[in-house]
């Protein structure tokens, strides 16, 4: 039980990190430290409420980041631009807020926070690059086509891993890694299949995917990587650790991810295959036995029963505005 501690959660409106601030903000003091760039926090009744405080910053803004994360007990590093669309359209962005915005974060806490219990800094299943069939933390790690944007983003949070897991052996910082596999749920903005799915079909719109749709995920509830975080967070055994986070029970095709989430629906919605000629991710599935091991992970919600939830909030949404 995390109880008792200031918690600074960097990309804290996002939303994994408004999702776990609802999880702790009762027996803790939890910082948001966010420029916004995407807002989950609407809806949420984390704004005003007593054990939260949010901060509009840049993790590029050294000075201002020094400041916030000044005597903090954990920090959960999540700021970082994300979604393909995004990070191809803003490569270097991308970079510089993944390294530099990483390195700032890391001294900020061994020079602010001597009394640190836990850094926590999310990096990505990209990792893995294009073909990753149950793929462990000990696997080797694809770079990706130098020059190829949508690389970018894998490569950056490849490094900060590195530099997470360095400062833990440079300078004994209790720091690890958490490799998340397709998040979807309640409260998902921007970027991300089950979100376009779900929203185009409660409108009863095409759903657009790439190709023949035949790419491979598997899909992770946000409550259980939720689980999988504060399970880090607890466990001493976490330290010095990179884990896959995901559910590799709920793996399906893009296409039949559409198809589910139109009869789920019931929805008149049609699939529309469109050409996509840029690199993309053909199969992802992960290897959580470390994280079961080490840290007891076990994801929990299948695959319907999650997109049924997600599906009823995004309805009480939309009849909300």
């Amino acid at each position: 039980m995390i109880e008792g501690m200031r918690i600074v959660i960097t990309g804290g409106a996002g939303f994994i990190g408004s999702t776990l601030a609802g999880r702790l903000k009762e027996a803790n003091q939890v910082v948001l430290y966010d420029s916004f760039h995407r807002n989950a926090l609407p809806g949420t009744g984390l704004e005003g409420h007593r054990n939260v405080t949010v901060v509009k910053g840049d993790v590029l803004d050294r000075e201002h980041l020094f400041t916030v994360v000044k005597g903090a007990d954990v920090v959960i590093h999540m700021a970082s631009i994300a979604g393909v669309d995004t990070v191809m359209k803003r490569p270097v962005d991308t970079m510089r807020i993944s390294l530099l915005g990483t390195i700032n974060v890391l001294d900020a806490c061994r020079e602010t926070a001597p009394s640190l219990k836990r850094f926590i800094d999310f990096s990505t299943s990209e990792v893995f690059g294009r073909y990753a069939y149950k793929v462990t933390e000990g696997d080797s790690t694809q770079l990706g086509v130098v020059g190829e944007a949508r690389w970018t983003y894998a490569v950056s949070k490849l490094a900060t891993e590195h530099l997470a897991l360095n400062f833990h052996k440079q300078y004994g910082m209790p720091a690890l890694s958490i490799r998340p596999f397709n998040i979807y749920g309640p409260g998902q903005v921007g970027e991300g299949a089950v979100h376009h799915f779900i929203v185009r079909a409660i409108r009863g719109e095409e759903l657009v995917l790439h190709n023949d749709g035949s790419q491979i995920r598997s899909w992770c509830y946000i409550s259980d990587i939720i689980e999988g975080i504060l399970l880090a967070l607890e466990r001493p055994e976490a330290v010095g650790h990179a884990f896959n986070i995901g559910n590799p029970r709920a793996t399906v095709t893009i296409h039949n991810l559409a198809a589910l989430i139109v009869r789920l629906a019931g929805s008149t919605s049609i699939l529309k295959n469109v050409r996509w000629d840029f690199p993309d991710v053909e199969l992802r599935i992960p290897n959580i036995d470390k994280a079961r091991e080490l840290l007891g992970y076990e994801p929990k919600v299948e695959l319907e029963e999650g997109l049924l939830k997600t599906l009823d909030w995004y309805r009480r949404r939309q009849g909300g505005a």
